[in-house]
């Protein structure tokens, strides 16, 4: 599955964003989606799944409340609505697709097999 994020951009705290993510070839309807992201100097971190039929997400408790998951496998895409938006929110945002297909959404990067190029999210004071 090839991956690509957009949406990411500059905003200010309480404000909110739309990433997106388009994906091409493989399983993607048959398959759970992930987003995670990276600040610098930190590990990547999980931050939401979906699973292949949308009826299991998971949520990192930091954003739990904030963010929502969603998916359109018509469409092929999985999107990630982020409100109240904090300083801390602020890494490069990466889509991924699970190694194998019809799984629950899990928070390891280790089982996600493919990877977008990450979109940048900068939130300011």
């Amino acid at each position: 599955v090839q991956l690509i994020e957009s949406g990411g951009g500059l905003v200010q705290a309480g404000g909110s964003l739309r990433l997106s993510c388009a994906a091409s070839g493989g399983t993607f309807s048959s398959a759970a989606m992930g987003w995670f992201r990276q600040a610098p100097g930190k590990e990547r971190e999980f931050v939401a799944a979906i699973n292949w039929n949308s009826v299991n997400t998971l949520y990192a408790d930091s954003v739990k409340g904030r963010f929502t998951i969603s998916r359109d496998n018509a469409k092929i895409t999985v999107d990630l609505q982020m409100n109240s938006l904090k300083p801390e929110d602020t890494a490069v945002y990466y889509c991924a697709a699970d190694r194998f297909i019809g799984r629950a959404p899990n928070p390891g990067p280790e089982e996600y097999g493919s990877w977008g190029q990450g979109t940048q999210v900068t939130v300011s004071l």
